[in-house]
């Protein structure tokens, strides 16, 4: 935990513990299959991605090595897991494909658009302003996974998050160097990080980057109160890393609430509606009203089931798609019951008392 490991990260991943990893970010070699030098009209040379760790031998061997990561990747992530991998259209659609072979489950595609992409100096195709992000779960019939939707509400002013992020390259300070040059040709910004950090993990989780490059993983999990494992063959990479991981102060809280930990309905403790009359908070016989409706009403009953006005008995979400001619329903946020003042509340905020008393 908290550790950077030295080498070929299929090696390293099949000696972590099985599912030890709450979420997993990949950046990967992106194959970028440069034939030739980049210059620009003025014949200046364009630093580009030309990497020893970049260069395949062909379409194959990429497919074969990102296979092999991925799959190594799945045994070590909790089955409340997540995933994230970024890439170029050089080899995301090869990276989803795989994903989706092994098993994983995908929950959003999201386009990080750069606000300052490179341009393209030979005008002979559109600039490439725009990389793609898949975030999966590790298989189809998992329920559960963290989502701070909250969170990131908030901090999109009180907007749902869309799944095109706009934000700029790294660049300035925050780029590391080396003799006057750029440490890693692909450093990501933490602006990136800190997003997909936040939304998808809980204070004191464990986070895993296979390819931790300079680690912007690794910093961005220490600002927040998370843990990480990072993974990187380079050791000049991994000096720059740990150089720039050491500088960070850790939070001086462990509040959920600071670091960005939202309750969720998911993680939240399960409450029956008898609770509700166990606890004296609504009483047998008492009126509950769909919808706030005066006219479409149900009995409570004793045992924590509700009865129609036609005589049908079940619990409140089933009553609740009967009386609201409805598929499904979610009876905790459509049945209301009458205050001492009259007014109409939604029985939700009678189990939200009960949490509260739980702590």
């Amino acid at each position: 935990m908290d550790h950077i490991y030295q080498g070929d990260n299929r090696e390293i991943l099949a000696r972590l513990p099985e599912k030890s990893v709450d979420l997993i970010f990949a950046d990967p070699p992106y194959n970028l299959q440069l034939q030739n030098a980049l210059v620009r009209p003025d014949l200046s040379a364009v630093d580009a991605v030309d990497d020893e760790w970049d260069q395949f031998s062909d379409l194959n061997a990429y497919d074969h090595f990102t296979r092999e990561w991925l799959g190594a990747c799945r045994r070590v992530l909790k089955d409340t897991g997540t995933i994230w991998v970024i890439g170029s259209y050089h080899n995301i659609y090869r990276v989803g494909a795989i994903l989706q072979d092994l098993g994983y489950w995908f929950l959003n595609d999201v386009i990080w658009v750069k606000t300052n992409p490179m341009p393209n100096f030979r005008g002979v195709r559109f600039t490439n302003a725009h990389e793609t992000l898949l975030w999966c779960k590790k298989f189809r019939e998992q329920k559960r996974y963290t989502f701070n939707y909250h969170a990131m509400k908030m901090a999109n002013d009180e907007k749902q998050m869309r799944s095109d992020w706009q934000i700029a390259l790294c660049t300035g300070s925050e780029r590391l160097t080396f003799e006057g040059q750029k440490l890693h040709s692909t450093q990501k910004p933490e602006a990136l990080l800190y997003r997909v950090i936040l939304a998808s993990t809980n204070p004191g989780d464990v986070i895993l980057d296979p390819f931790f490059g300079t680690g912007t993983t690794g910093a961005v999990a220490k600002k927040l109160g998370r843990h990480f494992v990072g993974i990187e063959r380079d050791p000049n990479y991994i000096r720059g890393a740990q150089s720039r991981i050491a500088a960070i102060n850790p939070p001086s809280t462990i509040d959920a609430a600071v670091l960005g930990g939202y309750p969720s309905r998911r993680t939240a403790p399960r409450i029956a509606f008898a609770r509700l009359l166990e606890s004296g908070l609504l009483l047998p016989g008492q009126t509950l009203y769909f919808n706030q409706q005066r006219d479409k009403t149900a009995l409570v009953l004793a045992d924590g089931s509700l009865r129609a006005d036609t005589g049908e008995q079940g619990s409140i979400h089933k009553i609740g798609a009967l009386v609201g001619g409805l598929s499904a329903c979610n009876g905790w946020e459509h049945w209301y019951f009458e205050d001492e003042s009259g007014h109409l509340l939604a029985v939700d905020l009678l189990r939200e008392r009960i949490r509260k008393q739980l702590g």
